[in-house]
């Protein structure tokens, strides 16, 4: 009973993606990351349609995060095609969280933020007030994780690119994640190994298996 007040208590989150002009937001044919002499994938292939909520899945080491990385514009080994439109805003949560240095303020400056709708989200996701003047450094992992993607349920972007969002979050902001993406329904293309999460957002599926 007591767990049942405290699920009913969790604060619902929302996000507003942006209207992309095509329904085509990205498309990959081809695909292959190389790091040195063999690729760790090969071949991989999908595309993006607004509405989308894609899971990239496979072992460690088969390429998932370097994907998500190449697709946000980072420079990574490839051969293939991407196709994205030059106009495409993307919202990207890494899976690491150890860059995450300073103030919230200063976080919330860097991306151009509003900073009182990026701490009430926090709040939301039960990052207690007194952690909002601390350095970022200090924060638990779970903590840094909520950063993030609070950062991005306040950005408006056509498509939101996460890796691994669970890491580290409690089972409540886990929650309230899920229903945020079930009800607000953002085109999302994303990393998470946690099957049951994937079996209850993902729309589809991209399989990658180590070379």
């Amino acid at each position: 009973q007591g767990l049942l007040r405290d699920v009913e208590r969790c604060d619902q989150l929302s996000i507003t993606p942006l209207r992309f002009h095509t329904d085509k937001l990205l498309e990959v044919s081809g695909l292959s990351i190389q790091y040195g002499a063999a690729p760790v994938c090969r071949d991989v292939r999908f595309t993006v349609r607004t509405g989308d909520r894609i899971a990239i899945q496979g072992r460690n080491g088969t390429g998932k995060s370097s994907i998500l990385r190449l697709i946000c514009g980072e420079e990574v080994p490839h051969s293939g095609t991407l196709y994205r439109s030059g106009q495409l805003v993307i919202s990207y949560v890494p899976q690491r969280t150890d860059h995450l240095r300073g103030t919230l303020a200063d976080y919330a400056e860097s991306l151009g933020l509003q900073e009182s709708l990026f701490k009430a989200i926090l709040r939301k996701l039960g990052v207690e007030q007194v952690q909002f003047g601390k350095d970022m450094a200090s924060f638990s992992a779970g903590q840094k994780k909520k950063v993030l993607l609070a950062g991005s349920f306040c950005q408006q972007a056509h498509l939101y690119v996460w890796d691994e969002p669970l890491n580290y979050i409690d089972v409540y902001a886990r929650m309230q994640l899920e229903e945020m993406l079930l009800s607000s329904c953002p085109t999302l293309l994303f990393v998470e190994h946690d099957g049951a999460f994937c079996r209850r957002i993902a729309t589809d599926t991209v399989e990658l298996r180590r070379e």
